[in-house]
């Protein structure tokens, strides 16, 4: 099992505020490692290593090694949705966690204090404090459930 790193978010808020934050953090900016920043910022969201790989031409573990140093400086998180592999996003201080349709394999990403609630449960009575960052809450979104049933399983 891969494990995220325990770093917090860098703080930036666009390309050249992440690249400034890459450099002050002692590491130099590569080609592959820009154009690896680039796409994520134009990605729609959580997006797969090979995928970057194939998009922007360059060999899948140069991707996997630039995404692990970006997550270790607190650029770049990953996300484990369903039984894909890991996908990567920019770690941002309002960072979203995630619900995941076992069925359909739609993806919804909401805001932490949205499950706050949820969160001040599994703390009352089991006492654990859960984040959805790294895992999402698993389980049928409403348009599987009024199908009854009937939706692929992902």
């Amino acid at each position: 099992m891969t494990l995220a790193p325990d770093v917090p978010p860098a703080p930036f808020g666009d390309l050249a505020e992440a690249i400034d934050a890459l450099r002050e953090s002692g590491l130099r900016l590569s080609t592959p490692r820009r154009l690896v920043l680039e796409a994520l910022f134009a990605a729609k969201g959580p997006i797969a290593a090979a995928d970057l790989a194939r998009e922007l031409a360059i060999d899948e573990s140069s991707v996997y090694r630039n995404l692990e140093v970006l997550e270790q400086r607190g650029l770049v998180r990953h996300v484990h949705l369903g039984h894909s592999p890991g996908l990567y996003t920019l770690a941002r201080a309002d960072e979203s966690e995630y619900l995941y349709c076992e069925r359909c394999a739609r993806v919804t990403a909401v805001r932490p204090e949205q499950l706050d609630p949820v969160r001040a449960q599994i703390q009352h009575d089991f006492g654990y404090t859960p984040h959805f960052t790294h895992f999402p809450i698993v389980g049928v979104c409403d348009q599987c459930e009024q199908r009854g049933g009937k939706g692929t399983v992902a």
